[in-house]
């Protein structure tokens, strides 16, 4: 840990946009009931694998590994699997769940003096929702000290999956979830924005009011709109008026139309079509097209055996001519209540 006489932003410190070359990606890898049940567990595994051999392709792959018996049934599967095994890092992390994006490291750059650093965030489970999570919550200390970099703790709860940012001095996030009381009660918007500021090392904060219809992240950013370069963001919207998600999608198109970045201009908005509802159980299933993740050599993007996938996948690609977009069916990952982008964090270069 490092006591900073100033903030990482004072210190020159950012954290860059997802498309900034990775070193790596770092992944927690499934070895409980916490998001998928024993029979459901095989049935995500192929997916979950291949979105490993996708990302290995451009950059390592660093996984978690619960303890030495996890770590060996990891070796069996992606050796068994056909995987580049000299692209995986496999440190002995314990984790209680698998999602990643928000318990994992938020890696910032100085690329003026070639640093980095990691910001330990709090993390309590979207709300303390599914306890125990004092693992996951050690993660990125882990990472740190795996990396030798150092690290700095804000002291409050913080979630990847809550900002998308543009590498340029832009979050976005949204009220749902980070001004909800399960997470920092006694902060204001205001003192929020400060500790984004402070610790993400942007300059801007713009909010959408909420999150898709079955997210138990209480309205994550990654599930509606995401910057796909400096100055252009997907949104997701549903075309069923009678859907659910139209309203609270409308009103978050309506809230970036009214947005501009810090040059004065406005979004530049593209619109991705939300996938046929997913229901397991009863309970809507948090599908959509937004939950890609960028990787060094793909944009992975999950797809749900349904008419508009394609479709999605063909708005992506214009949107990232300098990389393969690949479509991997999420169908059953989506089951545990994330995709491709809650699984994962990146590790910038610097």
């Amino acid at each position: 840990m490092q006591d900073l006489a100033a903030t990482p932003r004072e210190e020159g410190f950012h954290f860059p946009a997802e498309w900034h070359p990775h070193r790596a990606t770092w992944l927690s890898f499934p070895h409980t009931e916490a998001s998928w049940s024993n029979e459901r567990l095989p049935l995500m595994m192929p997916a979950y694998l291949e979105f490993i051999r996708t990302i290995a392709a451009g950059e390592k792959v660093c996984i978690n590994a619960h303890n030495e018996v996890v770590k060996q049934q990891i070796q069996m599967r992606l050796l068994m699997a056909g995987i580049e095994m000299d692209q995986i890092e496999l440190p002995l992390h314990p984790t209680n769940d698998s999602w990643c994006r928000d318990h994992g490291p938020a890696v910032l750059i100085n690329p003026s003096k070639r640093q980095r650093m990691i910001v330990n965030w709090g993390y309590n489970a979207w709300g303390n929702k599914y306890p125990p999570y004092d693992r996951d919550d050690l993660i990125p200390t882990a990472i740190a000290n795996y990396l030798k970099i150092p690290s700095v703790s804000p002291g409050i709860v913080m979630e990847g999956g809550s900002v998308e940012f543009n590498g340029r001095g832009t979050v976005l996030t949204s009220r749902a979830c980070l001004l909800n009381k399960n997470r920092n009660p006694h902060l204001s918007q205001a003192q929020i924005e400060r500790y984004l500021i402070d610790f993400y090392g942007v300059e801007q904060i713009l909010w959408v009011e909420d999150g898709i219809v079955g997210d138990d992240t209480d309205g994550h950013i990654d599930d509606t709109v995401r910057f796909v370069n400096e100055n252009t963001v997907v949104a997701v919207v549903e075309q069923n008026k009678a859907d659910d998600n139209y309203p609270i999608l409308q009103e978050n198109l309506r809230q970036l139309r009214q947005m501009r970045l810090l040059d004065g201009q406005p979004l530049n908005i593209i619109e991705l079509p939300m996938p046929t509802p997913l229901v397991s159980d009863g309970q809507r299933l948090p599908a959509s097209y937004a939950n890609f993740y960028i990787a060094n050599a793909a944009v992975i993007v999950p797809t749900f055996r349904c008419a508009a996938d394609q479709h999605a996948l063909d708005i992506l690609t214009t949107c990232f001519p300098d990389r393969k977009v690949v479509g991997i069916d999420s169908t059953e990952i989506v089951w545990g209540l994330g995709s491709f982008h809650c699984l994962s964090q990146q590790e910038p270069l610097v």
